[in-house]
């Protein structure tokens, strides 16, 4: 940090990374085989909307590009904002691979535009035995972690998280440090 941000408190933003991304269109074999987690026909988007024509027009490429993949790939998708202003897109499709580019073709227009600050994570849905169970790709780390909720409450399995963490890595690039795996509460998917 430079002496100009450190007296005017400014920071330098991270860059969201988009790439290792697709990493999770690969790593689902092994999620099958070795964890019997089976892939959802739901992934969404969440990222901190702004105030802006230029936010507008971005948000207006995506739906542009998210309705041609409707009539094209048979692609669904919907938009909510959460109870804590975030949007999130969430896109449903039989393929999970075209999931991943859907999730991937989003964050890459907010990216390409100047947005790439604003996207907090892209999310994964995954069944289990034991109900849903999430892989989350933190944006500005560039990295995946599993959340698993558990069913009624606001509390997660850690030690199924660990598990899961354990066995994919070298698969995924993962988030090492494990107090930067954020819960995420009210998925809407």
């Amino acid at each position: 940090m430079g002496l100009l941000e450190t007296l005017f408190g400014r920071t330098k933003s991270v860059r969201s990374r988009t790439q290792a991304l697709f990493g999770m269109a690969t790593a689902v074999v092994t999620l099958q085989a070795k964890l019997q987690l089976t892939p959802g026909r739901h992934a969404g988007i969440v990222f901190r909307p702004v105030e802006s024509s230029y936010f507008v027009e971005a948000e207006s490429q995506i739906q542009a590009i998210l309705e041609q993949s409707a009539k094209d790939e048979q692609l669904h998708y919907r938009i909510e904002t959460d109870t804590y202003g975030y949007r999130w897109i969430i896109v449903e499709h039989e393929s999970f691979e075209q999931l991943v580019a859907a999730v991937h073709m989003i964050s890459t227009v907010l990216t390409d535009n100047g947005f790439g600050d604003q996207l907090l994570a892209g999310v994964f849905r995954f069944d289990s035995a034991r109900g849903p169970m999430y892989w989350i790709y933190n944006y500005k780390r560039g990295t995946f972690y599993p959340f698993v909720p558990l069913p009624g409450q606001q509390q997660r399995d850690n030690g199924e998280e660990l598990r899961y963490a354990a066995v994919m890595k070298g698969e995924l690039a993962l988030e090492k440090n494990t107090t930067q795996w954020y819960a995420l509460w009210g998925i809407p998917f």
